[in-house]
């Protein structure tokens, strides 16, 4: 599935100037003696087998998003695919395990902790003996140090993405041997585990030009299971192929071939046996689990076609006919024989051959998608509503709560993961996941869903139902207009509806999905939209819309019925919601469309624009050219270095214009900033965890983003493919991928090292 996801350690980012007002916030919910920290949702599902199952050698061809601009994980064009190849080639001191927290990896650290705190914070790290270069050169102290300099902040010939964390350090030298590294901190640093991973060699950070231009393309010396082949943009794949050099358990495969593949085309590279391993949408998860059927217990083969008719070779009736001719030869003959119009039989021979081959080939697509199994978990990674707090109606704070008073996330999150038979619980907060260690659901300093606190909110704030409007400059009338003579007598006034969006009209269906066709217009801003749908815009609609919409004054409204669209200065509260229109993100239109649907019942209305998927999140997201909009953040193992430019309150640059960093919302305070702060500088992990939980509750209060659920992960994988597919939290283990020996079966893989 395909959603808008941004890093958390994207390049910060300047945009135009707002005022930004303080916050009220509600009294913070007790802690309890229980930690709320639970389990993750979902396991990951990988297929996990015993080294000893998997056979040498083998490719494996895997789809990806993209191949990289750089292989430089600290620039800012840096993307998954970079990370996901620094993973593999490169140390790192520290991994994700299964619930999201970090693990000492012993392939590169012996150990690593805290020897002193006054007068400052000093980390020994002790490295694996064994742990070199490509080039044979030992990993030390030299390429701790090259790291920290580029990365400090203090050189702008760097063309650095981030440096949290790296600002704090004082100094590095060796230690008590050459595998020894004392790193003096000048600040306190909580997150120091989240630093030197990845780790480069010093030959890419030593200088700014190697820096910036020499590891985009290639990585001449690595320290992983695998090492960089080659970088081939025409082809649109990276290789990577085993290190010789490797000192841990050597890597079961030859090759990884990094393909680039769009979402929309996986499928076909998957029955074009191309791949053995790419993250699919829902509907190829579905044709896959289709082609996989129920199957014969002694032979493995498909009991039953892909249309519901007996396999070929199961067993089942075939289309009855004289021995050694075809069914359309038989159907011809008969109707010759008995009289009937040979030019209707001919229709009918060939329809039938037509049928005929059109189930020739979905059996061979079956057949081919048969070798797969869908492979599903949770993302670390959770989908959330931004409200732009710039300007516009959320400026007040008001208004952004009663929208999200107005949400029944349960069943925002049902309409997305039910469907796949994932754990549909929504997300409670931001800057954890179940199972992580500073998770807690803080939304009760917001409040549960609620259209009557809603209402008094938007009521407080001054958008009331009915009353005076003016009119627009196109002509359209806000909420509670006064009715022309054709209104008063219940017909519907000259012009149509504009495209305005109906409650109760012919264009839901029974399950209340949109099945209107999606035609392309300009919207008002004069951007490229797929349409320009709308929800409760406060035009005037005549009997026949909304049951009880319109009734008597003083009738109760039916349960779910559209309440009167709410105006103030004679306006009507209207949000713009910007979508992304690529074929991958239909899960978010699907969403979108609900969350309108609940804002319609307080009396916002909303108006959809979809745009192109590549101007979607520079030109509208990070832009602010938006009021309400969709997209993911990852959960961080170090949500007080990664989380804070994400909440941090906006402040103005020397420019003039506004420094939001990754605070694409633009709602900040004070006191969120505070608490960042002092987690990021206490080395006592609980009290940390207690400051992040604290500092959820605030988010939560300010209503500046609402996380909804966390994504869906759906990989399609060969079925003898073991130890890889959807790997939920834990980072992969890239030299345990490989083929089951033949008539082998996956055997649970031992557990992965900690500390």
């Amino acid at each position: 599935m395909s959603h808008v996801r941004v890093g958390p350690r994207a390049v910060m980012r300047s945009v135009a100037f707002l005022t930004a007002g303080v916050l009220a916030v509600p009294a913070l919910a007790g802690c309890t003696s229980e930690d709320p920290a639970g389990k993750p949702l979902a396991e990951q599902d990988v297929a996990a087998a015993a080294r000893a199952r998997i056979t040498d050698g083998g490719t494996l061809r895997w789809a990806v998003d993209s191949v990289p601009d750089t292989l430089n994980a600290f620039q800012s064009d840096a993307d998954a695919t970079t990370t996901r190849v620094a993973q593999a080639v490169l140390p790192s001191m520290y991994r994700m395990d299964e619930t999201g927290r970090p693990r000492r990896n012993p392939d590169y650290l012996e150990s690593a902790k805290v020897v002193d705190t006054e007068p400052k914070q000093v980390v020994v790290y002790k490295l694996n003996q064994q742990a070199v270069w490509s080039d044979g050169r030992e990993i030390g102290a030299a390429d701790f140090a090259a790291q920290w300099r580029a990365l400090s902040g203090k050189d702008t010939a760097y063309w650095t993405a981030r440096n949290a964390g790296y600002d704090r350090i004082e100094k590095i030298e060796r230690g008590a041997s050459d595998l020894e590294v004392r790193v003096t901190f000048g600040r306190p640093y909580a997150d120091w585990k989240s630093l030197f991973t990845p780790l480069y060699p010093k030959e890419v950070m030593g200088t700014p030009d190697a820096f910036n231009d020499g590891a985009r393309r290639t990585l001449k010396v690595t320290a992983g299971p695998f090492a960089v082949e080659k970088v081939d943009t025409e082809a649109d794949e990276l290789v990577l192929t085993g290190n010789p050099r490797w000192w841990g358990e050597p890597a079961k495969l030859d090759k990884i071939v990094l393909r680039s593949v769009p979402r929309d085309e996986r499928v076909s590279e998957l029955i074009a046996g191309e791949l053995d391993l790419a993250e699919i949408d829902p509907d190829t998860a579905e044709q896959v689990a289709e082609a996989a059927g129920p199957r014969d217990a002694g032979t493995g083969t498909p009991l039953m076609g892909p249309d519901g008719t007996p396999a070929p070779g199961s067993g089942g009736s075939a289309l009855p006919g004289p021995r050694g001719r075809s069914a359309a030869e038989a159907l011809r003959s008969w109707a010759v024989a008995n009289g009937s119009d040979e030019e209707a039989a001919e229709e009918e021979t060939l329809a039938r051959e037509k049928r005929r081959k059109a189930q020739a080939k979905q059996e061979r697509r079956r057949k081919a998608l048969s070798g797969f199994e869908v492979r599903k978990s949770l993302e670390p990674a959770y989908t959330q509503l931004a409200l732009n707090g710039a300007d516009g109606p959320l400026a007040d704070e008001r208004v952004r709560r009663a929208v999200a008073r107005a949400l029944d996330r349960e069943k925002l999150a049902e309409a997305v993961l039910k469907p796949l038979g994932l754990p549909a619980e929504p997300v409670g907060s931001h800057l954890a996941l179940s199972g992580q260690a500073v998770y807690a659901d803080g939304s009760g300093a917001l409040g549960d869903q609620d259209a009557k606190e809603a209402r008094a909110l938007l009521a407080d704030a001054g958008w009331v139902p009915g009353g005076p409007v003016k009119k627009t400059e196109d002509g359209e009338e806000a909420a509670g207009a006064e009715k022309s003579e054709d209104d008063e007598d219940g017909k519907e006034s000259d012009g149509g509806d504009d495209g305005t969006y109906i409650v109760g009209e012919d264009d839901k269906n029974a399950d209340g999905e949109d099945e209107r066709d999606e035609k392309g217009e300009d919207g008002a801003d004069g951007t490229e939209q797929a349409s320009g749908e709308k929800h409760g815009s406060g035009k005037n609609t005549a009997q026949g819309g909304a049951p009880g919409a319109y009734a008597p004054k003083g009738t109760a409204a039916p349960v779910g019925a559209a309440a009167a669209p709410v105006a103030k200065d004679g306006k009507a509260l209207t949000l713009r919601f910007v979508l992304p229109s690529g074929p991958g993100s239909q899960a978010l239109r699907t969403v979108a469309d609900r969350i309108s649907d609940m804002l319609e019942k307080i009396g916002i209305g909303t108006e959809i624009t979809k745009v192109p998927d590549e101007s979607y999140f520079k030109d509208h997201v990070a832009s602010g050219e938006y009021d309400l909009a969709l997209y993911s953040w990852p959960a961080s193992a170090f949500p007080a270095t990664d989380a804070r430019p994400i909440y941090a309150k906006p402040v103005p640059a020397a420019d003039g214009s506004l420094n939001v960093a990754q605070n694409y919302t633009r709602v900040g305070t004070d006191q969120v900033d505070q608490l960042f702060d002092q987690a990021m500088g206490t080395l006592d992990q609980d009290k940390a965890r207690d400051l992040l939980r604290k500092a959820d509750s605030r988010i939560w209060a300010a209503a500046g983003s609402i996380p909804l659920y966390q994504r869906p992960q759906l990989v399609a994988a060969r079925e003898n493919l073991a130890n890889a597919g959807a790997f939920g939290f834990e980072t992969p283990v890239y030299e345990d991928m490989g083929f089951l020996k033949k008539g082998a079966r996956g055997a649970e893989a031992p557990a992965s090292p900690s500390s």
